[in-house]
């Protein structure tokens, strides 16, 4: 039999997937671990090896159109088997629906029925306690409206409900679900969900040929759900400090004027040149491992408490941003930090990262000092519990002994949730923070 070749799950959050170049045409003889395709997500690009070796045929994963994960693109047959054109692969439309509930038009593309396919992928397809399959939009504005989503036809891929049917439901008068009995009386006093405006309501604002519309990509749509997911989900709590950094540039410099040279392609340069950024990763790092109750995650069940130190780095890229980490990060040397941030910050920006590169990790940093931005408020990535979000050192006035002088000053901000780390903890972390950053030399023992 010939070897499906599908669309996989290279992402914690994806349910589907573009594929941006095939390195393969129909027909074409191929080989196991040739790189056949390219799948753009909404952080990475990455390379699909064949799974086997053969003849590829029947290519109906298309590029620059939403695919499933785990629907079929290809299929290679080996050499000398007898090839005859798929007869259970049928054009399906997906509807992609946006961030904001409407959906863009379907494109259609061949995949083969749901009875052939591996069982629906966390996100995809969501199997109701009522038996109905519904995308996570679908059963939210199901529940919003009351309607039984037993008594909705699915029109999506696998016969799932999707926005369209809730609204097509809605104008009938469906079947309303049963009131459920309130789990206490906080619930039954909750205010209603505030709904965000629609596009038409939005669009109504602004004269017409006043503006161009141009679609979300898969990353901003992401970045948006994320960001209403942790700003509505997570308690935040802010706590700023100023450090002064003048001890910390002066070591910066020694450190940097004592760099070995090595040899590159465009002759010597030094081994590694350390950046504040790098030195803020370290003692951020350093501090977590002082304060060991900040170096947690909260789950509903109980508190993650991390063995290490593992921060996140926010690295901007066109259309976005993406988080690289540092592993371990308070067991590095200073150059070893600098040196792999600059190729996970590169690699970020060609979007050649991998999941693992940019998944997880127990904090993050957000730097704009390099844009003069004083001070900001980070909004936390989960599972993190902890921000810091650090602004342009600059030169200031400050007050010692009652004297004047001036001094190098950054101001940073640490965000914190409230539920892992409260306000005493995170200054308790903070203060650690500033103690290394000030005192700088304790960041090389």
């Amino acid at each position: 039999m010939p070897t499906e070749v599908i669309l996989p799950k290279v992402d914690m959050d994806m349910a589907t997937g573009q594929i941006s170049r095939w390195f393969a045409t129909e027909g074409q003889q191929v080989k196991k671990g040739d790189v056949l395709f390219e799948i753009e997500t909404d952080k990475a690009a990455m390379e699909i090896d064949a799974p086997a070796s053969g003849v590829l045929r029947d290519v109906t994963g298309k590029e620059g159109i939403d695919i499933p994960v785990g629907a079929p693109v290809a299929w290679i047959y080996a050499d000398g088997e007898a090839y005859g054109a798929k007869q259970d692969a049928a054009p399906i439309s997906l509807p992609v629906e946006s961030t904001e509930g409407g959906a863009v038009p379907p494109t259609s593309h061949s995949v083969t029925p749901p009875s052939a396919l591996p069982g629906p992928t966390s996100g995809e397809i969501v199997q109701s306690p009522s038996g109905a399959r519904a995308t996570p939009l679908a059963r939210r504005l199901a529940r919003e409206a009351g309607l039984a989503l037993a008594s909705v036809t699915g029109t999506g891929p696998y016969g799932r409900v999707v926005k369209a049917d809730i609204d097509a439901a809605i104008a009938k008068g469906g079947a309303k679900e049963a009131p459920a009995a309130p789990e206490a009386p906080a619930a039954a006093a909750s205010a209603p969900a505030v709904k965000a405006m629609s596009d038409d309501q939005v669009l109504k604002l602004f004269e017409e040929g006043s503006y161009d519309l141009v679609p979300h990509d898969n990353m901003r749509k992401t970045i948006a759900r994320r960001l209403v997911e942790a700003k509505t989900t997570i308690p935040h709590f802010y706590l700023t400090l100023d450090c002064e950094l003048d001890a910390l540039l002066a070591l910066r410099t020694q450190i940097n004027a004592a760099a070995p040279m090595k040899k590159t392609d465009k002759g010597e340069a030094p081994a590694y040149k350390l950046s504040v950024n790098d030195m803020v990763i370290k003692a951020m790092a350093m501090a977590l491992k002082g304060v060991p109750d900040a170096n947690a995650s909260w789950t509903e069940t109980a508190m993650v408490k991390h063995k290490h130190a593992d921060v996140g780095v926010a690295v901007s890229i066109p259309g976005g941003l993406i988080t690289p980490i540092i592993r371990h990060a308070d067991e590095k040397s200073l150059s070893t930090i600098s040196n792999e941030m600059k190729d996970l910050a590169s690699r970020a920006r060609g979007r050649k990262l991998k999941p693992e590169e940019y998944q997880g990790g127990t904090t993050a940093v957000s730097n704009l000092g390099m844009f003069g931005i004083k001070d900001f408020a980070a909004v936390i990535n989960p599972p993190h519990a902890t921000i810091l979000a650090v602004g342009a050192g600059e030169e200031r006035a400050v007050v010692k002994n009652g004297e004047i002088r001036i001094a190098t000053v950054m101001s940073v901000t640490l965000s914190t949730d409230h539920r892992a780390v409260d306000g005493a903890l995170g200054a308790e972390l903070l203060v650690a923070f500033k103690r290394l950053i000030e005192n700088p030399m304790g960041m090389m023992v």
